[in-house]
């Protein structure tokens, strides 16, 4: 998955995260790509996230939402640094059954940002 880069702001304990990753899957392989998005929803709650859910686009058929939430900012950046070799060949499976490179979304809580 890709790699978070700089800083949010001074208190990256505050504040839920919302990671959005948008997936376009090759039609013939969707069901390989759901099998491998389940073991992702384990990989995520092992590293932090307290919820996760993948949804599935009613207007393009072949696009695909993942969603997670973390505890902070601070959470989501260990995360990235929690990755094992495991991890990282299923991230390898994962991309064979995409069309394109996924669209990754970091949302932090407004209420515990705004100054």
């Amino acid at each position: 998955m890709p790699v978070v880069i700089g800083e949010v702001g001074a208190d990256v304990e505050k504040g839920t995260v919302l990671v959005t990753v948008e997936y376009a899957v090759i039609p013939k392989r969707t069901a390989e790509f759901m099998d491998a998005m389940h073991e992702y929803d384990r990989i995520r709650r092992r590293d932090g996230a307290y919820r996760w859910a993948i949804f599935r686009d009613t207007e393009v058929a072949n696009r695909y939402l993942e969603t997670f939430l973390v505890n902070s900012w601070a959470e989501h950046l260990r995360q990235h640094e929690r990755q094992t070799q495991a991890d990282r060949e299923l991230d390898g499976r994962l991309y064979s059954y995409l069309s394109g490179e996924p669209v990754v979304r970091h949302l932090i809580d407004a209420d515990a940002t705004e100054t």
